[in-house]
C-alpha cells in the first residue's frame, strides 16, 4: 500500500471498547501517532490499535465517509469493524506490510 492515500479509519482502546474515527491522507503516520499517544482523544482513551480501514481516490469521498460513519450509531461503527475485522485484530502490521 502507497502511504499517501486518503483514509477513513478507526482505532479502538479493545475490543468492543472506546472507538475514535478519523480521516487522513497518510494512513501510515497517523496510526503511528496515534500508537505513540500524540493527540488528544486517542491519547485520553488509550485507542492505538487498528481495527478497521477504507481507502479512498480522494480526500473529498474519504471526508464524505468519516461524516457519514460518525453521523452513525456506535452499532453501525461495530458492525463495520465485525464485518471486516471479527477477531478486532490489530491491522497495523497490514498497513506497513503493504496488504489491504
Amino acid at each position: 500500500m502507497r502511504e499517501r492515500l486518503p483514509a477513513v479509519y478507526m482505532v479502538a482502546n479493545k475490543r468492543n471498547g472506546t472507538i475514535y474515527t478519523g480521516v487522513t491522507s497518510n494512513l501510515v503516520q497517523r496510526v503511528w501517532q496515534h500508537r505513540e499517544g500524540l493527540g488528544g482523544f486517542s491519547k485520553r482513551h488509550d485507542c492505538n490499535t487498528l481495527v478497521w480501514f477504507e481507502i479512498h481516490g480522494t480526500m473529498e469521498t474519504a471526508i464524505a465517509r468519516e461524516k457519514q460513519i460518525k453521523a452513525g450509531s456506535r452499532a453501525k461503527k461495530l458492525a463495520l469493524i465485525e464485518a471486516e475485522n471479527p477477531l478486532w485484530r490489530d491491522l497495523w502490521p497490514d498497513i506497513l506490510n503493504g496488504s489491504e
